[in-house]
């Protein structure tokens, strides 16, 4: 067992060393760096000893243990008695044989990702990287390899931005529910187990909720994010939602502290990204899961969703959207001063799924011919026009939003206004309300000159016209994807 009690002293240290202190107050000072507003789009990757039940999805290590589930009945009858088969026996199963972390980093290349944000520790507490606090690691069990430190070293030879993802703070409870019968899970339980601490499953809305995270357990995850940062110096921090419990507060505060303190001495801007409330406005970036917001926000925020629509992790039931509907929220959210992390669920031989790698290839396809309208893109004067009505919030990818040819999302950038039409025309005819020959005398309608059009990937000129209707723009360029045209305004 590693010595928790230096670990904290060495942390207090980097925060007593500044710029930043353990405080709201200080940490109000930190700004999102220009480079990740630039990105747009990241790859977020969920791999783990879950994966090799793939059954349901990643919270099968919880839900195999809740009597009468699905995933408890699946387990006795597929694996036997959790006595005798636990959460644990996964672990020899995990041999990630076929990891190849440079084919996983070309893969993200071509499909246009800038950053890569893997998942190093989730809820099950197995953690994907080699670890001096705690043996059940992938390093040491299951692949025995250093899956986060291969991985970013081939991403990063590729000129893509690492971050890491830590769900640690759900392990809280997470394994809880194999206490309610026999199972593997049973005391003794001590700092630095698999299935420690097993605290029984708390209301997720109660941000009070007891039995509270102790100070051994919130050091522990504190001694875990930081050692993360300083062996992968990652540019960015993903956190799930239960951070945000009261019991974390004054640990969130430390290590933000300890991150961007970090940061400033290696020299480079740090992110973290965090849902609700769980970090003060400011000092943090919001993250949305699974939604998106209805307008455009003053502040940069990243939505993250997975391209299999009923689960984060591989399973054997997957549903996968197609590369139209993620594009689609892609630039959706780059109008709105957004930016797309997108899951893929490996394998757990450490392949790629063939859909996985079929959306991959046709958002990268996408990106070639559309990626300056999306690259380091602003917003424009408004973000969007059209009919379909957008959902506002988590959980909001249930189905596909059906677009029209009159929906469009707007961008600005090296000079020009890009105009994304979300919906095809079959007869190649768009009309672009806002783009009309408008009265600016009163109200800020567009009032500007249209000097040219361009349609990107298509190798013909449109014909196009104004009036008090729109911006008409005719077309024989089709696509399935949304189709961007390139305004050149005086």
């Amino acid at each position: 067992m590693d010595n928790l009690k230096a670990r904290m002293e060495q942390i207090e240290g980097v925060i007593a060393r500044g710029p930043y202190s353990d405080n709201w107050e200080s940490l109000s000072r930190w700004r999102a760096p220009q480079w990740f507003n630039d990105l747009k789009f990241g790859i977020f990757i969920h791999w783990g000893v879950y994966s090799v039940p793939a059954f349901a999805n990643e919270w099968y290590p919880r839900c195999m243990y809740i009597q009468g589930s699905k995933e408890f009945e699946h387990h006795v009858q597929t694996y036997g008695p959790h006595a005798q088969f636990g959460y644990k026996d996964f672990i020899p199963l995990f041999k990630a044989e076929k990891f190849d972390p440079d084919a996983w980093a070309e893969q993200f290349r071509r499909a246009g990702a800038r950053y890569v944000v893997p998942v190093a520790e989730h809820h099950d507490g197995f953690q994907m990287y080699k670890s001096d606090i705690s043996h059940w690691n992938a390093y040491e069990m299951g692949p025995k390899r250093d899956v986060l430190g291969e991985l970013s070293a081939a991403c990063r030879e590729r000129g893509l931005v690492m971050g890491a993802s830590s769900h640690r703070i759900e392990h809280w409870f997470f394994m809880g529910h194999g206490r309610e019968f026999d199972s593997d899970i049973h005391e003794p339980l001590k700092r630095g187990d698999l299935y420690w601490p097993a605290m029984p499953e708390p209301d997720f809305q109660d941000l009070d909720s007891q039995p509270a995270p102790s100070e051994e357990f919130m050091q522990d995850w504190l001694a875990r994010t930081c050692e993360i940062i300083d062996r992968y110096q990652p540019r960015i921090l993903y956190f799930d939602w239960w951070i945000q419990h009261s019991a974390a507060k004054p640990w969130l505060k430390k290590l933000a502290a300890y991150y961007y303190n970090r940061a400033a001495e290696w020299g480079l801007e740090a992110v973290i990204t965090y849902k609700h409330d769980a970090f003060l406005f400011g000092t943090a970036l919001p993250d949305v899961e699974r939604g998106q917001f209805a307008d455009v926000k003053p502040w940069y925020w990243q939505t993250d969703t997975a391209i299999a629509r009923n689960s984060w992790c591989y399973t054997e039931g997957n549903v996968f959207k197609s590369a139209a509907e993620l594009v689609c929220n892609l630039v959706d959210a780059v109008s709105k001063n957004g930016c797309l992390l997108l899951n893929v669920g490996p394998k757990s031989d450490g392949t790629i799924s063939d859909e996985d790698a079929k959306v991959l290839d046709g958002i990268g396809a996408w990106l070639r011919v559309n990626g300056e309208a999306i690259y380091g893109a602003r917003t424009w004067r408004k973000p969007a026009e059209g009919p379909t009505t957008m959902a506002e919030g988590q959980f909001a990818d249930g189905a596909a939003t059906s677009y029209t040819q009159k929906d469009f999302r707007f961008t600005t950038a090296g000079g020009a206004l890009y105009a994304v039409a979300l919906g095809q025309s079959a007869s190649g005819e768009y009309t672009i309300d806002s783009l009309g020959e408008q009265d600016a005398s009163r109200q800020a309608n567009f009032h500007g000159i249209i000097r040219d059009v361009r349609v990107l990937g298509a190798e013909e000129a449109p014909v196009w016209n104004r009036d008090a209707q729109g911006l008409h723009i005719r077309t024989g360029f089709r696509s399935d994807l949304p189709v961007t045209f390139k305004i050149r305004i005086d």
